[in-house]
Order: C-alpha cells, then structure tokens, then sequence
C-alpha cells in the first residue's frame, strides 16, 4: 500500500516537473481508513507561488475535499522530507504521521537550500537580519490578539 501511495506521489510530481511547474516533489493524504483523499505536487514555478511545495498543496486539497482545516487521523506521503514550512503545515492540519522517500542530504545534493532554515531554527532564531521584532504597531498588534481572545475565537 505505501508503495503505490508514495508512486502516486512520484508519478503527479514527475508529471509537473518535466512541464517546469515544480521541483520533484509530491505528496499524498490519505484517510485512516486508507483513502487517496489528494495527491499533489510542487508548482512553485507554474504558480510563482514559493509557497506552492507539494505538502501545502495536498493539504489544501485535502482540507478542501473534507471541508474542514482538521486533517486528523490522516497521513501524509512526501517524497521528500518535509521543508520546516511543510512541516508545520502538517503540524497545524494535525496530520501526526509523515511518511517520506528522500532524506534532506538528498535534496540538499540536488541544490534544495532547506538546511539553511532548519540552522536558522536550531540556532533559536537570533539572526536579526531574518527575524526582527519591532516595537512600532506593537500596541497595535496586542490588541488585536486580545480582540481574538475576548470573543473566544476558535484555537487551531
């Protein structure tokens, strides 16, 4: 079953990367039951989008088909390991189980730059000229997060 799962995945991103829409990324979420709910691969080039990876855009799929942005109880096919922007991703849709077919030194032998994020996070984020808290709107901002909180809005 992971075989042909994870060959879905291969075949939809080879598929858009020999039309030059993405990289050789693609992804599968299926159900608890074992269900193709989507396959999906990275169009970052045919969208312009950098956000476009494989995994966001099964998950977008995915969430879409079930009308709801809880993906709990799915797994997610990749074939590749999941970029931290991924990761999250997943993370947020409550995905719990990732299964994947390439290693990041694989992507990384390819030209893929994933290890600059993953040190920038294991560095606990201190390198300024990426990430910059400004003190300007703050105030601003505060409120609005305790407008959110005061009317009970829903935590995903």
């Amino acid at each position: 079953m992971k075989k042909e799962i994870i060959r879905e995945a291969v075949d939809r991103a080879r598929e858009t990367m020999n039309k030059n829409l993405g990289g050789p990324f693609g992804a599968a979420v299926i159900d608890q039951d074992g269900n193709v709910i989507a396959v999906a691969s990275n169009s970052v080039l045919g969208d312009h989008d950098p956000t476009a990876h494989a995994e966001i855009n099964a998950i977008r799929e995915a969430a879409r088909i079930k009308g709801t942005h809880d993906l709990s109880g799915c797994i997610i096919f990749a074939t590749g390991y999941p970029c931290p922007m991924c990761l999250s991703a997943i993370i947020w849709a409550n995905i719990r189980e990732v299964v994947y077919g390439c290693r990041p030194e694989d992507a990384d032998a390819i030209g893929f730059r994933d290890d600059f994020i993953y040190h920038f996070i294991k560095t606990d984020m201190t390198d300024e000229s990426v990430l910059r808290l400004t003190e300007e709107g703050r105030q601003e901002c505060l409120a609005l997060f305790r407008e959110y909180a005061e009317q009970e809005r829903e935590i995903y």
